[in-house]
C-alpha cells in the first residue's frame, strides 16, 4: 500500500490527479491540553464547565496544494460523509465547458466509510472519483493525520469553549488559518527552490 500512495503522490505533483487524503476526527469544548505542566506529584486540573461536548469533523486534505477541506456536524455517521462527499463535488468535480482531473480519495476502512449509503455515495462518483482504501489501522498512512494534530495542538489547545456553536466557529477559523498558513509556506518554499 505504501508503495501505491507514492506512485499516487508522484502523480499528483505532476499535475495528472488530485490526491486527497480524507478521515474525521473530532474536537471538544473542554480544553485540548497540548503542552501542560504540573508540579511533580500533583494532579494538573484544569477549570472547565459543564460536560465536555463534541464537534465531529469529517475533512480531505489535497495532497498537493495542502488545503484542508472540512465539514462539521453534531454526529459522525454516513450521512455526514456524504455531505463531505457533497463539498468534495462542488470543489472537484465536473463542471460543463470545464475538463476535470480524475480525483484519488484515500480513506481507512471505517464503519462511515464502508456503509451500504456510503459506498453508493461513492459509486455514483465513479466518473471522476477513485478511492484508495487503506488497511485497518494504519493511520501512518493517511497525510490528513497530522494535520489533525496540528489543529488541535496549535489552533484549538488550551481553549475552552462555552457551547457547541462557538467551538463550532472555532473549528472553521482555525481551518482557514491553517489554510492560510500552508499557502504561505508553499509559497515561500517554490521562491526558495526556483
Amino acid at each position: 500500500m505504501g508503495l501505491r500512495l507514492q506512485l499516487r503522490k508522484a502523480q499528483a505533483e505532476v499535475g495528472d490527479i488530485v490526491l486527497l487524503y480524507g478521515d474525521e476526527s473530532e474536537a471538544l469544548t473542554h480544553p485540548y491540553l497540548a503542552r501542560a505542566w504540573a508540579k511533580r506529584g500533583a494532579d494538573l486540573r484544569v477549570p472547565a464547565p459543564g460536560q465536555a461536548k463534541k464537534v465531529a469533523m469529517m475533512g480531505s486534505l489535497d495532497h498537493v496544494e495542502r488545503r484542508l477541506i472540512v465539514h462539521t456536524s453534531r454526529t459522525k455517521r454516513s450521512a455526514d460523509f456524504i455531505i463531505h462527499l457533497e463539498q468534495l463535488d462542488r470543489l472537484y468535480g465536473p463542471k460543463p465547458g470545464q475538463a476535470t482531473k480524475p480525483v484519488v480519495l484515500v480513506e481507512d476502512n471505517g464503519p462511515i466509510h464502508a456503509s451500504k449509503i456510503s459506498r453508493a455515495a461513492l459509486e455514483a462518483r465513479r466518473h471522476w472519483l477513485t478511492v484508495e482504501w487503506l488497511p485497518k489501522y494504519a493511520p501512518e498512512l493517511n497525510d490528513i493525520e497530522v494535520v489533525w494534530h496540528d489543529l488541535k495542538a496549535h489552533h484549538l489547545a488550551h481553549q475552552t469553549f462555552t457551547d457547541v456553536p462557538a467551538l463550532d466557529h472555532e473549528i472553521h477559523a482555525a481551518v482557514e488559518a491553517l489554510n492560510a498558513e500552508r499557502a504561505f509556506d508553499s509559497v515561500v518554499n517554490r521562491r526558495i527552490s526556483a
